[in-house]
């Protein structure tokens, strides 16, 4: 019993790391953002004064049960996510409970995530609301192709799907990572990941500027404020994840700090530097080239 609470507590103090490290990047990279726009931009701790000034609020809205279970998911999706996988490899604080998870268990909460909110936004009688989960679940089923084919040629050459038994492969220097020594699968997820971000050119799902869609229209008050505190949670989980798989895990939290914000930053500069896909272009775009790349990862490993 004690060692079951020791472990929840360092979980605790993991989690709650990675929620506040995923704040300030999502407000350090808003103001990269805009100093590429040529704009001040917002203060780096911005994205707390809105989940504060979110859950401060209250709705008398009721748009049935879904609804309010879509932010419920949403998070689930992202802790569930985040839990299984180590964050720093080796740490006794910072392991969670990767040694009961591994990529299929993982893969599952992020698709889990994302169909909870899709269901939640359905029932939001907002007017957009099905061109939103269309647009969302037709694009989230084409990036997960070349990412599942660049996650099978990764078990296929380590023969595991145990996060930290690949991430413990790739130690010893540089040139185990699988970035060097799968390059094909790292370039097959890696273009996945820019989908998983949807950040431009794949913002389609929410397509600012165009149509009043998204969680920002149809949620508000607190549920508002729990899918912001998740896209914390969840994002600083997906750049963990990316970099365990690709890029040779971290051994301290300062390596997994600069690695993970280099992996964000390749995101941003992305999403500065292209303009927004349509629904049908991304989807072929994923469906094409990252999709062959996987396949020959594929094909090598079985050779």
């Amino acid at each position: 019993m004690n060692e079951i609470m020791t472990k929840a507590w360092y979980t605790l103090i993991s989690l709650f790391v990675i929620t506040n490290y995923g704040l300030l990047l999502g407000g350090t990279m808003a103001r990269v953002r805009a100093k590429v726009q040529g704009r001040i931009g917002q203060p780096v701790w911005q994205p707390y004064i809105d989940i504060l000034k979110n859950n401060f609020k209250r709705t008398g809205i009721y748009h049935g049960v879904m609804f309010y279970l879509g932010p419920v998911f949403r998070l689930a999706g992202g802790l569930g996510t985040y839990l299984f996988i180590p964050a720093v490899y080796g740490s006794l604080v910072f392991s969670n409970f990767s040694f009961s998870g591994d990529l299929l268990l993982v893969m599952y909460f992020i698709f889990f995530g994302q169909l909870g909110m899709a269901l939640g936004a359905g029932q939001s009688g907002h007017p957009y609301s099905p061109l939103g989960v269309s647009r969302g679940l037709a694009q989230m089923t084409a990036f997960e192709v070349p990412f599942a084919l660049s996650v099978i040629a990764i078990a296929a050459q380590y023969q595991t799907l145990s996060i930290t038994e690949i991430v413990a492969a790739q130690q010893g220097g540089i040139l185990n990572w699988v970035a060097f020594t799968n390059p094909l699968a790292m370039v097959a997820g890696m273009i996945s990941f820019l989908g998983m971000s949807m950040g431009n050119p794949f913002s389609v799902v929410i397509a600012p500027q165009e149509i009043p869609i998204g969680p920002p229209t149809e949620m508000q008050s607190s549920f508002l404020g729990m899918l912001q505190t998740n896209r914390a949670i969840f994002n600083g989980a997906k750049l963990v994840l990316f970099m365990n798989l690709y890029f040779g895990g971290a051994t301290n939290i300062w390596i997994m700090v600069i690695k993970t914000f280099l992996i964000y930053l390749y995101t941003v500069i992305v999403d500065a530097s292209f303009p927004r896909f349509r629904t049908d272009q991304s989807i072929r775009f994923f469906l094409g080239t990252p999709a062959l790349i996987g396949i020959a990862a594929v094909v090598l490993q079985m050779l």
